[in-house]
């Protein structure tokens, strides 16, 4: 078992780095991302938020017009995904990327962060929980440890 990681010694700035986890997302027994080459962002109060290559993403992605503006690594591009088992359902805006990140996380310009639902994320073949809340994008797994911002009463955190 790895060890503890507590999200309240997480940097702030949020600290970018590699990360040797084996991470997959599965919706309705399709694989739909598989990769051991991502990144992680750690930041204080928050469980790690991945970053995933491009290349790693096994369907097609298509551009949503939703944007939103980090303060940390700039405007964020949202995407689509149409479910792999039926083609009328398309989840939207649970897909993100920087496109242009700025100075310090240059390293993820175009990857992929998935919102921990609706389909299964998994780190290591252990199937995360999201981060409380539905603003933040963190995937909780069983060494993380610490309050965790996101759910009632701590939005100013």
């Amino acid at each position: 078992m790895p060890p503890k990681l507590n999200v309240h010694s997480f940097p702030r700035p949020p600290l970018l780095e590699k990360t040797p986890r084996h991470l997959q997302i599965k919706w309705n027994n399709h694989l739909i991302a598989d990769t051991k080459d991502a990144y992680w962002v750690l930041e204080t109060t928050h469980p790690p938020t991945y970053y995933l290559p491009p290349s790693s993403i096994l369907f097609p992605l298509t551009r949503s017009p939703h944007s939103s503006y980090c303060e940390w690594k700039g405007a964020a591009t949202y995407w689509n995904l149409t479910n792999p088992s039926d083609s009328s359902e398309v989840v939207k805006n649970r897909i993100w990327s920087y496109g242009r990140p700025t100075k310090g996380y240059e390293s993820v310009k175009d990857y992929l962060s998935f919102y921990a639902g609706p389909w299964d994320c998994y780190v290591d073949g252990e199937r995360v929980e999201p981060q409380p809340g539905d603003f933040y994008g963190g995937w909780v797994t069983s060494d993380i440890e610490g309050p965790i911002k996101g759910g009632p009463g701590t939005w100013g955190w």
